[in-house]
């Protein structure tokens, strides 16, 4: 990077890195590469087998949110490419925003890279289920490392952006800001306090939402592809808080009514396939 952009750019970078540390429980960053090998140890809970073929990439994710709104199904299919429709619980759909960190990012057999492996997150999705694999369905992805941004889109054929972001931990709290800063995209952002309030939750809505074991997306020729993932079940809590997502939802043509339903967890370790035909 050259000149003032350079230098503003250089200084937005530090103040991500010194939120993204603030936000980094202690030794973290130390056990990711074993714990993320180690999920492949607990599988009984998965609701079809792990593929034949070797993974790819681990992540783990650290103070992740789970924030849903009902939606009407209706409103969801309109969004999604053919042939996917949105599942549903109890007759209505949902809409999904997530942010989280991001640390340990690494391709299989090597060392995370500093810096490039570590960024906050935050994603906008909804449920779909195909061949009777229930998953994950991405309207969009921010992410505060354009390196990622960048990867995940050729690799993934996501629609990832880049955003300014910033997350702060305070005891059991947290805080976490986004504001997409992506000439490709639309603005976006999103605001969220919130502090664990209880203990863990089986909540049957909330595991129905996290537990899903990949993602989907739908090529240039209207092939549906699918990405497995894995990953120990998800070990969430009840928070408390507020969240202002309006700003995500409004680029879709979304409004977000009524409280969301906010689950927390604190840490997930997990290991990805590359995309195949579903």
């Amino acid at each position: 990077m050259h000149g003032v952009a350079g230098i503003a750019g250089h200084a937005l970078s530090r103040a991500a890195d010194v939120a993204e540390r603030a936000l980094t429980p202690a030794g973290l960053l130390v056990d990711e590469i074993p714990c993320q090998r180690r999920t492949l140890a607990e599988r009984s809970h998965r609701p079809w087998p792990l593929p034949d073929r070797p993974w790819v990439m681990g992540q783990t994710w650290s103070d992740l949110l789970f924030a849903h709104w009902a939606v009407p199904v209706e409103q969801l299919n309109r969004l999604l490419p053919p042939p996917l429709r949105a599942q549903v619980y109890d007759g209505t759909g949902w809409l999904g925003v997530t942010p989280f960190l991001v640390s340990g990012l690494r391709l299989r057999g090597t060392a995370p890279v500093p810096w490039v492996s570590r960024f906050l997150e935050l994603n906008v999705r909804t449920y779909v289920e195909v061949g009777g694999k229930p998953g994950i369905y991405f309207f969009s992805l921010d992410a505060a490392r354009r390196a990622a941004v960048f990867a995940a889109r050729r690799a993934y054929r996501l629609p990832y952006f880049h955003a300014r972001m910033r997350a702060q931990r305070d005891g059991p709290g947290v805080l976490f800001e986004s504001d997409r800063r992506d000439s490709t995209g639309p603005a976006a952002r999103f605001r969220g306090e919130y502090r664990r309030s209880g203990p863990g939750t089986d909540d049957p809505l909330a595991r129905w939402l996290a537990e899903r074991y990949c993602l989907y997306v739908v090529d240039e020729r209207g092939a549906v592809l699918r990405g497995e993932i894995h990953h120990p079940p998800w070990p969430l809590q009840v928070v408390e808080g507020e969240v202002h997502a309006g700003g995500m939802a409004a680029p879709l043509g979304l409004e977000l009514n009524g409280e969301p339903l906010l689950h927390y967890s604190a840490r997930q370790d997990v290991v990805f396939w590359p995309l195949a035909p579903a």
